[in-house]
């Protein structure tokens, strides 16, 4: 019986590489973003390429409402979710204190309520079903501090710490949550938050490349997957724990200062 996955921010990078991944494996979808033509195009590609089906919800998660109204078009809709991957979220560059208030406020709206909403709303079926698996797209973002990147990186510690609890909570269930930490991803994201014109995007990985490697975790049931790194960030991720914590911000916001 094919799996059906709800995919947040499906219309790009990660998102939709997580849904052609999903489309080929004979899986049907729900696919959720805020461009309808962007959607709809996606829907036709995987509809016509792999004879699958695809349902569009045109939602700004940024609106407190969207999860609830999501929610209750795929119960008035019959369909029943397997997998939720929440992958929509962005970032923004510049100091806390003088970025808009209100492009922060959207940020943890969508990168933390959003996805925590959506979690809330299908694990009570995933667990009385006693199966259904979570992948959280989070970021390497969120092992330390981002200085010129504070909300940000705040946001993805919260997915992080929210994700590897539920693991526990959910032991002794085949209920999983994984959760996934890129590094660096050719996506649009570089480009909305300014961080293409940093170091720290100097070098990228593919969104097929890390959607592929967070797909196969969350069918394994990983609690964590990192993936997306050069040799010298793996180095740097590895040395974080025990370098003085001053210089680690210092290094952080020398790779985020534009060039």
């Amino acid at each position: 019986m094919s799996k059906t996955a709800l995919i947040t921010g499906a219309s790009s990078g990660i998102g939709r590489a997580m849904a052609k991944i999903h489309a080929q494996k004979g899986g049907n979808l729900v696919i959720v973003a805020r461009s309808e033509h962007k959607l709809k195009s996606l829907q036709n590609e995987l509809e016509k390429s792999f004879n699958t089906k695809v349902h569009i919800i045109v939602k700004d998660l940024t609106h407190t409402t969207a999860v609830h109204e999501i929610y209750n078009i795929i119960k008035k809709e019959g369909i029943s979710i397997d997998y939720l991957i929440n992958n929509a979220g962005f970032g923004g560059l510049g100091k806390f204190h003088e970025r808009a208030w209100e492009d922060d406020l959207a940020m943890i709206q969508l990168n933390v309520v959003a996805l925590t909403a959506l979690s809330r709303k299908l694990l009570p079926d995933f667990v009385s079903r006693n199966q259904g698996r979570i992948l959280n797209v989070s970021s390497t973002a969120s092992l330390m501090p981002g200085p010129l990147q504070a909300v940000y990186f705040a946001t993805k510690a919260f997915v992080t710490s929210f994700s590897n609890a539920l693991t526990e909570e959910l032991k002794g269930t085949e209920v999983t949550v994984t959760n996934l930490m890129p590094g660096a991803t050719d996506t649009g994201f570089a480009k909305i938050s300014g961080m293409d014109k940093t170091s720290l995007f100097d070098k990228t990985f593919t969104a097929q490349e890390v959607a592929l490697a967070g797909y196969k975790g969350m069918l394994a049931g990983k609690m964590n997957v990192i993936t997306g790194l050069t040799v010298s960030q793996k180095i740097m991720l590895k040395m974080i724990p025990v370098m003085p914590r001053k210089l680690t911000l210092a290094q952080i916001r020398q790779m985020q200062e534009i060039q």
